[in-house]
Order: C-alpha cells, then sequence, then structure tokens
C-alpha cells in the first residue's frame, strides 16, 4: 500500500504527535508499505527532514506558548486534497489533539474521498469534547464522574463536590491545562489557565484511587493494564518521559473486575460510535467503583504506548497493529 502519515500539526500535543510518526513510519515500511511523512503544519517531508525531526522526541513539558505561536504562524493551508495525499491508498492518522483529533480533519477528509486510520468526524469531535463525551458514556450506563462547567463559583463546588476538583479545558488531551484545585482560593487561576488553551472550561470531582486503561480494537477489548504515575495524575511528563509511570499489562486484577472494564470500554467505544480503534481511560475509587475519565479517539502510537502494549499482550506486534488499522481504514471507504 501507498500511505501517508500524517502528523504534527499545531496542537500542544504536537511534540506527541511527532514521537507517534517517528515509530510508526519505520514500522509500516518494515512491512513493505511505500510511506511518505506529512508534517500538517508544514507539508511533506523530505527523508533528510524526517530524520532530523524524528529524533527530537518529547520534552517534559507541553511546547510554550512562544513555541506554538511561531508554529502556526508558520503553518501553511493544509489541503487534504493535494495530489501528493491523494495518491495514497491510505491516510494514517499519528496527530493528536487540536484539529487533527476533533473532527475536522476527518470532514474534510471526507470531503476529499480519502480512507483514513481512526474514527469519522462525528465520533471524533464527541470524544474531544468531554462534556459531551459524559453525557453519552452516562446515557449508555458508564459511570463518570459528576462535572460543571465553567462559570461555577466556589459555592457551588463546596455545595455538589467539596474538594479536591479537577479543572481542565473540555477539548485537550495529554493533561494539557489541567490543574487538580484543592482548595478555594485555587480555583480562579485554574480556571484562568485551562481556558487558555479551550473556550470551554469542565469542573470535574477527583476521583482519587488507581488508574486504569482499555484499548478496543475491530470492536472487541484488548487486555486491561494500569497506568502507576508518581503522583496522583498521570500528567504530560509522566505519560512522556522515559521512568515517569509504571504501565502494567494485564493489569493486576480480578478476572469479574477486568471484564467489567471491558465491558464499560466497549460500552464508551459504541456510544461514541468510534472507529476501528480507541482507547478509553478509568479511575477505580476505594470502594472498588469504575470512574470513566475520557476516550482517545487516536491514542499515542509508539511501539511503548498504552494500545500497543495492550495489543502485544494479546499477541499482536507493533507492525501488525498498524496494519490491522490501515486495513481497517479501507474497508470503511
Amino acid at each position: 500500500m501507498k500511505i501517508a502519515v500524517l502528523f504534527g500539526g499545531t496542537s500542544e500535543e504536537r511534540d506527541v504527535s511527532i514521537a507517534s510518526a517517528a515509530q510508526i513510519i519505520p514500522a509500516l515500511r518494515t512491512l513493505g508499505h511505500e510511506v511518505f511523512a506529512v508534517d500538517t503544519a508544514t507539508g511533506r517531508l523530505a527523508p533528510t527532514d524526517e530524520q532530523r525531526l524524528f529524533v527530537s522526541g518529547v520534552a517534559p513539558q507541553p511546547p510554550s506558548t512562544m513555541a506554538m505561536e511561531q508554529v502556526r504562524g508558520r503553518a501553511i493551508a493544509f489541503a487534504p486534497s493535494a495530489s501528493d495525499i491523494r495518491s495514497a491508498d491510505v491516510v494514517f492518522l499519528a496527530l493528536h489533539g487540536g484539529a487533527g483529533e476533533d473532527g475536522r480533519l476527518q470532514a474534510m477528509l471526507d470531503l476529499a474521498g480519502l480512507a483514513y486510520t481512526g474514527s469519522n468526524h462525528i465520533a471524533s469531535a464527541a470524544a474531544m469534547d468531554k462534556d459531551l463525551s459524559k453525557r453519552l458514556f452516562r446515557s449508555a450506563g458508564v459511570p463518570t464522574a459528576d462535572w460543571k462547567m465553567a462559570p461555577v463559583t466556589v459555592a457551588e463546588i463546596e455545595s455538589t463536590f467539596g474538594w479536591p476538583v479537577v479543572v481542565k479545558p473540555s477539548k485537550q488531551g495529554s493533561t494539557v491545562g489541567l490543574t487538580v484545585v484543592r482548595k478555594a482560593a485555587d480555583l480562579a487561576a485554574a480556571i484562568t489557565l485551562a481556558a487558555s488553551f479551550d473556550d470551554e472550561v469542565m469542573v470535574e470531582k477527583f476521583i482519587a484511587g488507581r488508574e486504569f486503561t482499555v484499548g478496543v480494537l475491530d470492536g472487541a477489548p484488548l487486555p486491561v493494564g494500569e497506568i502507576i504515575p508518581p503522583g496522583e495524575v498521570f500528567d504530560y511528563q509522566a505519560k512522556y518521559q522515559v521512568g515517569g509511570a509504571r504501565e502494567v499489562f494485564p493489569a493486576d486484577l480480578p478476572a469479574a473486575e477486568a471484564a467489567q472494564l471491558q465491558e464499560y470500554a466497549i460500552r464508551a467505544h459504541r456510544v461514541l460510535k468510534l472507529g476501528a480503534y480507541s482507547r478509553i481511560d478509568f479511575r477505580r475509587d476505594s470502594n472498588g467503583g469504575f470512574w470513566c475519565l475520557e476516550a482517545n479517539s487516536l491514542p499515542g502510537m509508539t511501539a511503548t504506548s498504552l494500545l500497543p502494549q495492550a495489543a502485544k499482550v494479546a499477541g499482536i506486534d507493533f507492525p501488525e497493529l498498524l496494519e490491522r488499522i490501515c486495513k481497517g481504514a479501507i474497508r470503511r471507504v
């Protein structure tokens, strides 16, 4: 197959996307596919540019506001109808956050009649919007923590959730702009920070406890994994730095509890109408209750990312996982 890998872009998860592409592209080439790389911010990469960009890695913190302004200032007007993209049999989306994951790019690819990996534009938008996705989770019987959308007062928080709460942009990933707020005096600053990344801000009851993740592939759940971060939140640094968090596959859970998590993951995947693959994240509280945190329509795709780790436990190596994802995209067209 001829495969265009789209990555980079102009979201705060640009570095994570580059890291995904840096492993997806050589893995697909080992399978004999003709693969070319397209940064949606700068265009198609020459081989020398690939080598330079793909060794950069992920920094401990998201790109600064100034760095992202520079990227956005230089960005081209990306067009899926460009001849080099149209020549591909399938477009592999190695994008995370922003226009690459919220449905806008997917809608453009649909209009261009191109096969692409991941979910369609409606499902992508629903998964990215945490307020909407939580409403859909509850409609499907998937427990999720109580929440309110800003503006919200201290009095409202204290009369409903109590402290601590999680304040985060409604449409962001990788915990960008997220704060755990423990006292009333810190609420306003946390909302201001989150609002700098999105025009809608969620204030959510904090669920303390163990964190789990369930990948979904071709309609079936993968083995449950447990994430053990160094702190109480699986934050940006813990996600992407070596030694930042322990990730255990399969998770040390009784079989009945693992099956319950897998059932919740399938329900969440289906109610959002997600595509061939996704990853659904959960917390388990001290009473043994599970709470869905969010759904990822384009989860991280380095060989050591959570979804590929789960697939490996299920006997699916990284290149095979990518092959299945590509073939699924072609079947959907």
